[in-house]
């Protein structure tokens, strides 16, 4: 299932503490790490181990684990002739006899000083609940590979930390490429074809049907426009005032409304929300008395993703059921421990914000009349909307995906209504023209084209300041994200909704930013590695970005096509009949089985999917939704209380749906 919002076992409780004191191995004492720390392998590669973790060394193995202690991340340094017998050395220092059936093998592009990257996929069934996966790299003829063997749970929780703890790994004597102090080309009509040229080949090579881009130097528009077209199989081309769900780009608008709210004194952003909005809740008492209006948004409370919530029941959904939801959900870290992304917390922070503007109107309404007032209209960005019917009457852009074989295709827009009932977290329909407006209003710190100040530049900036960390250099702030990898700070926050995938990026020490969105989920190649090549551009940067492109695009059609390969379309007859009519869920809602043109089709109401079936390799058998852009949903069947069932999870929660009347 694909992400919503910002666009990778072993089995809990296994007993590892052999691997410290092997014989014949003498062991370090295993350290309880009370901040991040810099360590190193036995053949000199650097990394990064995370504050609250365990490390232990033992010859050629760096061995983590985090505070849960059902997952572990190994680092091992090998000599060997190539990356298969680099990852075989490497499993047998980690877990001897380990033997994992592996899934997919694939290629990475060189990164960081490495000069041969591969990753490595093992199969796990869904009731394992588990990640697995590997990684080998080469640097000159040093190979060091990488275990990771986690549960879900925490895999998900502390993804983060695994994530600076991997990407702040580099070889021996590796210098980083930095940008401080150097300056950057202005982009003229050079270095824009330059852009305009990633772009193309990536839409190419990702098969994205359409692009809209702004450009912007010295805080002033420079180019928007727009490539391909808005729906395959018509002729209507993408300009830069072509429509897109912007998705989670959408947060970075909301905080800024708030900004407007703390200058005119109706928040402080430490100030406890209960105090502007009695009837917040969060979990139980102790946890909602914490919550502070800049937790709303800062990523940092450690309550989970939980987005089912709102996506699988949006029907009968508003605003008011949304912030209620809130209630039932506890934070499963502590706040401020790890970077956890919520969009019903985001929700919350753009609703509570309407209703201070705008007091006495319904929250949704109170919310939309107050960015309209507040944000959009000063801005300039008269048709940037939340109006559905609005948008897909205007100019717009429609939603792409593959089809179960690979075959790209215009995708119904039925599961992005899911996002009305928290549309301040990623509902907002925008086009790069008019979102390039907001990035100007960034750059110039608050004031408007006329002279006029928006908001101050503290309330503004405050949006920008670290909130909690989610990698090497880079952390979370209030609806925007930082990171100063090259030694130059760089901002920016990406959008996921369902066929669209967004990114919009400014440096603003040097005036420039941009604006990319697109109608299609490949899409989230491109807009990952935009802000690399803007960068190789702007300071004659190592060319990274084209290769990593290519070499993703290759990856996505080897995991599609490894997908399918497991895939019964339609489902085999005998796992058919283990369905039943109807299913009921009570944080989900209802949904029916049905027959269509042969396929069998699980119907939520308001979105429904056809479904495939797959033996999963523990003996159960699991039901995927196979509907471009709502493909990957997990339904493994099993029984509950003597009834059917069907349980299907994120990596942290688990719903089961029990047979109901038809």
């Amino acid at each position: 299932m694909r992400r919503i919002g910002h666009p990778i076992g072993l089995c809990a409780g296994l007993v590892i503490l052999a691997l410290f004191v092997a014989p014949g191995a003498p062991a370090r004492a295993q350290q309880h790490l009370t901040a991040d720390t810099a360590a190193t392998t036995a053949a000199g590669a650097s990394f990064t181990a995370p504050a609250d973790w365990r490390l232990a060394e033992r010859a050629a193995l760096r061995l983590l684990e985090p505070p849960e202690g059902d997952s572990h991340l190994a680092v091992v340094d090998v000599q060997a002739a190539d990356a298969t017998a680099a990852l075989a050395l490497g499993w047998a220092t980690y877990r001897p006899g380990a033997n994992r059936p592996l899934k997919i093998a694939l290629p990475q592009a060189p990164y960081n000083g490495w000069e041969e990257r591969h990753l490595y996929r093992y199969e796990t069934s869904p009731n394992e609940k588990t990640v697995a996966y590997a990684l080998a790299w080469r640097a000159g003829s040093q190979w060091t590979v990488v275990i990771v063997e986690a549960s879900e749970a925490t895999f998900e929780k502390r993804n983060a930390q695994f994530g600076l703890t991997i990407g702040s790994l580099r070889p021996k004597g590796y210098t980083r490429e930095t940008f401080a102090d150097k300056p950057a080309h202005k982009l003229d009509a050079t270095h824009i074809g330059a852009l305009q040229e990633f772009v193309r080949t990536a839409m190419m090579e990702l098969g994205i049907p359409g692009v809209g881009l702004a450009l912007l130097d010295g805080g002033q528009l420079v180019y928007a426009g727009g490539f391909g077209v808005k729906a395959l199989g018509r002729p209507d081309p993408v300009d830069g005032d072509t429509l897109f769900l912007a998705a989670s780009d959408t947060k970075a608008l909301t905080t800024l409304l708030l900004a407007t709210l703390a200058d005119d004194g109706k928040l402080r952003w430490d100030q406890p929300v209960t105090e502007i909005y009695p009837d917040f809740r969060l979990g139980d008492a102790a946890t909602t008395r914490q919550v502070l209006v800049r937790h709303l948004v800062c990523a940092c409370t450690g309550l989970p993703r939980q987005d089912f919530e709102w996506l699988f029941n949006f029907a009968g959904s508003t605003p008011a059921s949304s912030l209620a939801v809130l209630a039932t959900m506890q934070p499963t870290s502590r706040f401020g421990e790890v970077f956890q992304y919520s969009n019903p917390m985001a929700a919350a922070a753009g609703f509570i914000g309407g209703v201070l503007a705008a007091p006495g109107q319904e929250l949704g309404a109170a919310y939309d009349a107050a960015m309209r007032q507040r944000i959009f209209d000063p801005l300039g960005m008269t048709r940037t909307t939340f109006d559905f019917a609005r948008a897909l009457a205007d100019n717009h852009a429609s939603p792409h995906d593959e089809d179960p074989d690979g075959t790209p295709t215009v995708a119904r827009m039925d599961m992005n209504y899911s996002v009305m009932p928290v549309r301040p977290a990623a509902g907002m329909w925008t086009s790069a023209r008019e979102l390039a407006r907001y990035h100007a209003h960034e750059q110039a710190d608050g004031a408007l084209p006329d002279g006029r100040r928006l908001v101050s530049a503290a309330s503004l900036r405050e949006r920008r300041k670290p909130q909690i960390q989610t990698g090497e250099d880079a952390s979370y702030g209030m609806g925007l994200a930082i990171n100063t990898r090259y030694g130059i700070p760089v901002i920016s926050h990406g959008g996921s909704m369902f066929g669209y995938k967004s990114v919009m990026v400014f440096l603003p020490a040097h005036g420039v930013g941009a604006v990319v969105l697109t109608n299609a989920d490949s899409g989230g190649w491109l807009t990952g590695l935009f802000e690399r090549r803007l960068l190789e551009v702007l300071f004659d940067g190592k060319p990274e970005a084209a290769e990593q492109v290519k070499v993703g695009a290759a990856q996505r059609k080897a995991n599609r096509a490894k997908w399918r390969e497991r895939l019964v379309i339609p489902p085999a007859p005998d796992d058919a009949s283990k369905l039943a009519a109807a299913y009921q869920n009570e944080a989900l809602g209802r949904f029916r089985v049905r027959a269509q043109d042969g396929a069998a089709v699980f119907d939520f109401g308001p979105w429904h999917s056809a479904v495939a079936s797959r033996r999963n390799d523990d003996g159960t058998t699991s039901f995927i939704s196979i509907d471009p852009t709502v493909d990957g949903f997990d339904f493994v069947v099993g029984t509950k209380d003597g009834k059917r069932a069907l349980t299907v999870r994120d990596n942290q929660h688990e719903y089961v749906f029990v047979e109901a009347p038809p």
